[in-house]
This record gives structure tokens, sequence and C-alpha cells, in this order.
């Protein structure tokens, strides 16, 4: 009886011990989640009640310390306007202590005024020099010197005098493209009054005042983007700088109207449909009378193709190889050029008075055949699995896949025989084809110089702003990409001011800038619409696989 029951005992105390252990890291795991979750809700909550612009992470790169404890730091909040960085438990402290960027401030209405350096302690930049005494700042492990978050000036703690704290901010070397708070403050006293003599208000007399806007497409380029909107804050007034997945480019492009005419630049960060969806967003401007305050726009390329980048001078991608100090350098150093836009209609055979046109806006090109099939066939993998196609050269690669893939296949093979063109009314004898493009700027195919092709044949030179369309055939998939490589030429059909497309019979892949769509029976007209102005970086423009010209 004394064993059943010491046995009992014992199974009682593995069963309990069973348990214990079994529960204990499910309730250690339980507890630290929900301690997590109600931390990030607290941090949440602070982010969205303060004016500070915080992002969160996890692990900081460069050292960092607390602007409020001045402790090193791997985890907690840095906003991305002013640079401060703080640790988890300062974080309502820092909200309390430091101001933000201010986007407009106080100022005399018709004069303009004057504002102090921002300083703000500690985390300098690498290599950064002294205002006062030129040498390096930062060198210490602990929280110190100072930084201006206007100027981006430094200084050292022993060289920080209290003349400095009261000095009038420069803005540093990009004053040029800075709206100054005052400014702003100063003009919206003036719409009030009713005044328009926004020249009278211009910051430090500045006769190169060129400001910048920043129109940043964060679903573009791998999330380079998102890091791109937080670095031109920092450099720039926080109410230059747009994300457009939040704002629309119509509502963005407002901010020209509150400053000086034909002064503005807006810098686009994404791909070529970003470009046309700003460009869309300008003629709207254009309709409502808007058309003194039209800017004049550069390109950041963080798309896949990037061919109206590339012709530009502005590269074939982005990924992080020029800093964003060189970026606005390239920006204020950049010349004004026109870009022709033309107008696609698409008419429906047999529905002329049933169905209305399909209209669009071309910037790049337009084609029918086996480049709009990849085109057609990438997009509807892409709204499949999206989250496959965050990489150029994931993106890429599925291109070449398919374009693999009609080699063999040959879905547009004899479209010679299924359309008609006409050049500026003129109809053109078509020898045996798969494809025709219609081109409006120098590159296509992501970096290849279709008009050109092999460079060994005479043939009239193609510009982006002469009011003419580049018309060219292909043989298919296989000389794409031959021409790509430049080991073949396309069959140039002519250039002209209108061009017409009757497809006669059958459905075809088409595209106008990379929207492709599935098209039947109908009739193509391609006239001209307007000029975009644009800014043309004049470094050694890239070809093929050369750098990005931003890196030069």
């Amino acid at each position: 009886g004394s064993d059943d029951a010491s046995r009992a005992v014992a199974d009682w105390r593995l069963a309990v011990w069973t348990l214990g252990s079994v529960l204990l890291p499910v309730l250690i795991t339980a507890w630290c989640s929900f301690q997590r979750s109600r931390r990030q809700l607290l941090i949440r909550d602070i982010f969205r009640k303060s004016k500070h612009d915080w992002r969160y992470t996890d692990l900081f790169g460069p050292p960092s310390y607390c602007c409020v404890c001045g402790q090193h730091i791997l985890r907690g909040a840095f906003c991305d306007c002013c640079g401060l960085r703080v640790c988890e438990g300062c974080l309502k402290k820092a909200d309390q202590l430091f101001l933000c960027k201010e986007i407009m401030m106080r100022g005399t209405a018709g004069a303009p005024s004057a504002m102090p350096h921002h300083w703000i302690r500690g985390n300098v930049p690498l290599c950064s020099c002294c205002m006062v005494c030129k040498q390096q700042c930062g060198t210490q492990p602990k929280l110190c010197d100072y930084r201006c978050v206007w100027c981006q000036y430094t200084v050292h703690d022993e060289c920080m005098v209290d003349y400095l704290r009261t000095e009038d901010c420069t803005f540093g070397e990009f004053k040029d493209l800075i709206i100054p708070p005052y400014y702003l403050s100063a003009i919206n006293q003036m719409r009030k009054e009713k005044r328009t003599n926004y020249e009278k208000v211009v910051p430090y007399s500045s006769k190169h005042w060129m400001p910048v806007m920043v129109l940043a497409n964060t679903r573009s380029g791998n999330n380079m983007g998102e890091i791109l909107l937080g670095e031109f804050k920092m450099l720039l007034n926080p109410v230059q700088v747009f994300d457009l997945s939040k704002i629309a480019p119509a509502k963005a492009l407002q901010l020209c109207t509150w400053l000086p005419c034909n002064a503005v630049r807006v810098l686009v960060c994404g791909g070529d449909g970003t470009v046309g969806w700003v460009l869309d967003a300008i003629d709207e401007m254009k309709i409502k009378g808007q058309e003194r305050f039209i800017p004049q726009v550069a390109i950041l390329p963080l798309g896949t193709g990037n061919d109206l980048s590339n012709t530009l001078g502005w590269g074939a991608g982005y990924a992080g190889e020029a800093s964003v100090e060189q970026i606005l350098r390239s920006v204020m150093e950049a010349d004004g050029v026109k870009l022709d836009r033309w107008k696609v209609q698409v008419t429906n055979k047999g529905y002329y008075n049933l169905r209305k046109p399909k209209v669009f806006t071309m910037n790049n090109y337009f084609s029918v055949g086996p480049d709009a099939l990849m085109a057609l066939n990438f997009h509807a993998h892409r709204e499949k699995t999206p989250s496959l196609f965050s990489s150029r050269i994931i993106n890429k690669a599925v291109y070449f896949f398919y374009g693999t893939k009609d080699c063999l296949v040959q879905q547009c093979k004899d479209l010679n025989k299924k359309v008609e063109l006409e050049l500026d009314g003129e109809r053109i004898q078509l020898p045996n084809l798969e494809g025709i493009i219609v081109l409006n700027i120098g590159y296509w195919g992501g970096g290849c110089r279709l008009w050109e092709g092999m460079g060994d044949e005479p043939y009239p030179l193609a510009r982006h702003d002469d009011g003419l369309l580049e018309v060219v055939g292909v043989h298919g998939s296989f000389h794409c990409a031959q021409i790509q490589v430049k080991l073949a030429n396309p069959v140039r059909l002519g250039q002209a001011h209108t061009v017409r497309l009757i497809l006669k019979s059958s459905k075809m892949p088409m595209q106008v800038d990379g929207e492709p769509w599935a098209q039947g029976p109908c009739t193509v007209t391609i006239t001209h619409k307007t000029h975009a102005l644009m800014l043309y970086h004049s470094g050694e423009q890239t070809d093929d696989d050369d750098a990005s010209s931003l890196s030069e």
C-alpha cells in the first residue's frame, strides 16, 4: 500500500513538472508578447500626437546616442525631419524638450524676414567639420557637438558661443532650393490681402532662387522611395517633400502657386509611370489657367525600365550610389528642355457611334507585338503575386522569361498581314514583321537605343522635342534581344508627325508607356498633344550597362 502511495505521489509530481515545463515558456512568451504589443501601442500613440516625424528602428546603423539622457542606444526612434534620436524611455520627454523643423513661422509680409540657427546636439554626420575651427566633429564616443537642422553646419561643444545661438541661419549649400518657413508665412499673409507680387518676398534677395519640390513614389524601387523621403526632409523644408502614396500629384503641385512664376523645379522619384502621372497633373494646371506656375521636372529613376529618365540623362536606375546632396546639386545644375507629349486614340472597329474611344497620353512609346505581349504577361503575373515584384532584377528576369517563351511560340507572327500603317497620311508597305514600335524618346526596352540600332547605317536624327515620331518594325522577340545587344538593326519604317495604325483582324497585345492591354480590331491614331518642361542632366549619359549618370 505504501509503495502504491509513493508511486502515485511520484506520478503526480512528474505530471506537475511536465505541465509546468510546458506552460511556463508559453506564459512567459504570452507575457512578453503582451508587453511588446502594449509598448508598441504606447509608442504609436506618442508618434500620433507628436510634432516630430518619428520613425521607430530596432537597430541604428551608425553609433547613436539619446539626445535626452545621452546614453548609447541600439533601438529607439529618430525624426525624419530634424534628425533627433532618442531611446524608447525618453520619447515623451523629447517631445517636450525639442522643437522639430518649423514649416511656417511668423514674419513680416512684403519684406523677407530671417531666422536663427536651429541647433540639435549630438549624432552629427561622420566627416563633418566645425564651422568655427574647421576640425572634424563627432569624433568622441558620446553625445557631443551641434548640427543646425537647416544649413547642416556643425560646431564643437567648446566652439559653440552665444552669438552662434542667435546668429541668422544662411540655409547652407542648398539655400537656393529651400523654401524658408518665414517665406510661406509672408505669402500666406499676402494671399489674405489678395496681393500676388510674390517676387518681393524672394528669400535673401536671391535672383537664383529655384525652390525644389520632391514627389516620391514609395512603392517604387524596393522601398528606396521611403528612405529618400526622410533624407530629403532632413535637407529641405518638409513642406517641399511629398509621398505620392498619401497625396495625389495634382494636390501637391498646388504649392507651385505659392512660389514665384517659372522658378520651381520638381524632382520625381519613381519610374516612368510616376513621371507620366506627375506630367498629367501639370497638364491639369494648364487647364485651370495656372500655366505661369508650371514647374520644370527632373527624374530620380526608381522603376524597372526608366527609359525617359535615361533619355534625359538621369540614368537607367538609382540604387543609392549617389548621395542625396549630389542629387540636389544635379537638379540645381540641370538645363531646361522640352519633351513632346502625344495623344493616342484607340477607336474600336464597328463601335464608332456607340462606344467612346480610349484616349492615352504617351511620353515614351507605343507598340503592338512581342514587346507589348511581354509587358502584358508581366503585368498579369504581377497582379497575381505583387510581393514577388519588389526588385528591379526580378522584374527584368521575368521579362527575359516571357521574351524567351515568345521566341518559341511566336504569338504575333504575320503582323504585316493584320495591320495597315500610315505615316502623315501616306500608306507604308510593310515587310514581314511581328511588331511595330512608335518612339518619342531615344531609349526603349530598359536602356536600348532602338532607332540607332548598331549605329552602322545612315539615319535621320531622333529627338524628343522635334514634334516627330520614329516608327520601327521588329521581326520578333529574338530580333528585339539582338537589337538590345547591338547585334542587329531595327526595320526603320520612317518618321512622322501623325501615325495611324489600323488593326484589321484578330486580337493583338498593345502598350502605351508600359501599360499593356489586349486589343481587338481598331484604329490607333497618334497626334501631338503638348510639350512638357523637363530638366536634362548634362553628365555623361548612360547606355546599356554603363553606370548611372548620377554617380559620375
